[in-house]
């Protein structure tokens, strides 16, 4: 009986409540209280924001610490360099790939479907965008000077550099470095379970997300450029569930439908806080303990991945790039359009630790041809119910090239991937339920 309660009530389904839940009571709020200052000051800005930003800063306490123990945790166990080269390798070329697709479809299909007009009111608009660092800085900004200061301002590509620099040495001096090396074993185990405990909870802030966004949307900017908003849905949901699936069957030979139930808290997490970051410990969980993938692989691309994977923003900037040139009449040749899949591509790494990196790296690719900056205000009123779409499917693109890598290495269990019961309870439980069921 509790057997069949527990998959009843999954994480997932009280994600889901959660989240419908929150939306209808923000929608009834919204149209019983229009102008109301108790429901803005006491409901949205009050209840509702304490609990969503906790939520948030509670998974984003974990981000730091999670993603340099298990790096260090992954380094560790990858003693041999070359190793450690062709997992990097394959792993950034696949990130690179994906964003290349991602990037290309969007622009094809922006292009036959034809979102913008030239009828748009342009004027008035403005947009400040922060100034994207130059190629020089990125490269010489991605080592760390004080690894204590990347870590208390969660540079990640800062914080990733001195962990794998860190685990390789721990792996290279002997007896020493295994102690050290179990010390961070136990300290993963210990970071793991309190992903465990705070996602026990994130149906709630789910809720007071969701029904704070149900509250402040600005449904008047949505109506205005509500093509764009839909062809971005439609390329994205494209990625997630047609493109990433195939590759994983050609890639792995696994079967997507199974990936594609399993991923499912991780896509709703994601959703939930439009953060790769604050997601990630959801997804190295549910890597390892539902499809399978050994923590020395899971602990170093998927921190990476978190980092520098942004098919989705990639998906959002082909077809704004498209969008805000028909909006202004500008035609684009096919080197344009080349250069913004060659610029996004590219920048999706090197601007990966720059706050509102979507925004910076579609201006970088608007000047890149020509095209006016300030188009951008025409699709930021959006941006935020895009932003959630799009970081759901970056989560799976990082899980998807997890799953590839960790087959090709052989590091990876397909039992577990196979096993149905891994897929319907909360990830950290899966050995007590089965034990419990047993």
């Amino acid at each position: 009986m509790s057997a069949t309660k527990t998959k009843k009530f999954g994480l997932t389904s009280k994600i889901l409540l959660g989240m419908t839940s929150g939306i209808i009571l923000g929608l009834i709020l919204r149209n019983l209280f229009p102008e109301s200052e108790f429901i803005k000051d006491y409901i949205t800005e009050g209840f509702l924001n304490v609990i969503g930003t906790i939520f948030i800063s509670s998974l984003k306490m974990l981000v730091v610490p999670l993603v340099f123990v298990s790096l260090v945790c992954g380094t560790c166990s990858l003693s041999e360099p070359s190793k450690l080269g062709r997992l990097g390798g394959k792993t950034l070329a696949f990130y690179l790939f994906t964003t290349a697709i991602a990037l290309s479809m969007a622009i094809l299909i922006a292009i036959a479907i034809h979102p913008g007009h030239a009828t748009m009111v342009t004027e008035s608009m403005h947009f400040d965008v922060k100034q994207a660092p130059s190629l020089a800085d990125v490269i010489i900004n991605i080592v760390p000077t004080n690894p204590l200061q990347a870590m208390s301002e969660g540079n990640m590509l800062q914080i990733i550099i001195f962990a794998v620099i860190f685990g390789f040495a721990i792996s290279h001096i002997g007896e020493r470095g295994k102690r050290v090396a179990a010390l961070f074993t136990d300290l993963n185990e210990v970071i793991m379970r309190v992903v465990t405990l705070i996602m026990q909870l994130a149906p709630y802030g789910v809720f007071a997300l969701m029904a704070k966004l149900a509250l402040t949307l600005d449904m008047k900017t949505f109506g205005s450029v509500v093509q764009y908003f839909f062809v971005v849905l439609g390329v994205l949901l494209i990625h997630a569930f047609i493109v990433y699936p195939t590759l994983l069957k050609l890639f792995s030979g696994l079967n997507p439908f199974t990936f594609i139930r399993k991923i499912r808290d991780v896509q709703l997490f994601a959703f939930s806080t439009a953060s790769s970051n604050a997601t990630l410990p959801v997804t190295i969980e549910t890597a390892e303990h539902r499809m399978g993938v050994d923590n020395k692989i899971a602990s170093f691309t998927l921190p990476l991945g978190a980092t520098i994977n942004m098919d989705g923003t990639a998906i959002m900037q082909g077809v704004a790039t498209v969008f805000i040139a028909q909006v202004y009449g500008i035609d684009l040749t096919i080197t344009d359009y080349a250069m913004v899949v060659i610029t996004a591509t590219l920048a999706s790494i090197g601007t990966a630790g720059v706050p509102g990196v979507g925004l910076i790296m579609l201006a970088m690719v608007l000047n890149q041809v020509g095209l006016p900056v300030e188009g951008i205000a025409l699709i930021i009123g959006v941006d935020r119910l895009l932003d959630m779409v799009r970081t759901a499917v970056n989560v799976t693109g990082d899980t998807v090239a997890t799953v590839v890598i960790a087959k090709s290495e052989n590091e990876f269990d397909e039992d577990i991937f196979n096993d149905t019961q891994a897929g319907k309870v909360a990830p950290g439980f899966n050995a007590q339920v089965h034990a419990e069921e047993k």
